[in-house]
């Protein structure tokens, strides 16, 4: 008898009190969370009105973004943009934490994107003779590789068989691999293999 035992719900079925959401309540309960903390229209207007970014700082202690703030001895925009980019980065990976499939490959698919155009950042900086490790800063948190894997990237010639090589050896083994399969077949097929036209697609 399957009396006094609880299975989980199928995904399609909405349940009863106590297996209704059973798979997404939480992540649903951290987003409206985290879109409470959104700053409002009058929060907006108040920044525009400051005259230093002292007073940005001070107009943002009130709001979630007063911890991210708090490291930066002194502000300035490189490093409001990147205490802002990091405090979205940490609630992005912990929300991916606490999901379940077709939720988790949902938000993964929206950090292929980035993981695509650091790639495509590495190799045009590569081509321009751009230092690795500015680059490196340079490529967007969401979309980080191990770093080994991010200084491979600029070392393949910019040929045909060196962007081959850099799928066969690199990107193979990364979510976005058979997307850079793709587009290198069929840039070879429309274009002659001619290699910069890859990075010239993205421009």
């Amino acid at each position: 008898s399957n009396e006094g035992t609880m299975s989980t719900p199928k995904p399609d079925s909405p349940g009863d009190l106590t297996t209704f959401n059973i798979l997404h309540g939480l992540p649903e309960a951290l987003v409206r969370g985290m879109r409470s903390s959104f700053l409002q229209d009058s929060d907006y207007h108040h920044l525009t009105q400051c005259e230093s970014l002292d007073d940005v700082r001070l107009n943002l202690t009130e709001s979630d973004y007063a911890e991210a703030l708090a490291d930066s001895a002194t502000m300035t925009p490189a490093s409001l943009q990147k205490a802002s980019i990091d405090k979205l980065v940490t609630e992005f990976k912990y929300l991916r934490t606490q999901t379940v499939e077709p939720l988790s490959k949902f938000l993964d698919f929206i950090t292929y994107e980035y993981m695509i155009e650091n790639v495509m950042l590495l190799l045009k900086g590569s081509l321009s003779g751009r230092d690795i490790n500015e680059l490196i800063e340079q490529c967007h948190p969401l979309g980080m590789f191990k770093e080994s894997t991010m200084r491979s990237i600029p070392t393949f010639d910019n040929s045909s068989k060196g962007y081959a090589d850099l799928y066969q050896t690199v990107l193979v083994d990364t979510p976005v691999g058979p997307y850079f399969a793709l587009f290198l077949q069929e840039s070879a097929q429309h274009r002659g293999a001619d290699a910069r036209n890859v990075l010239e697609e993205v421009e």
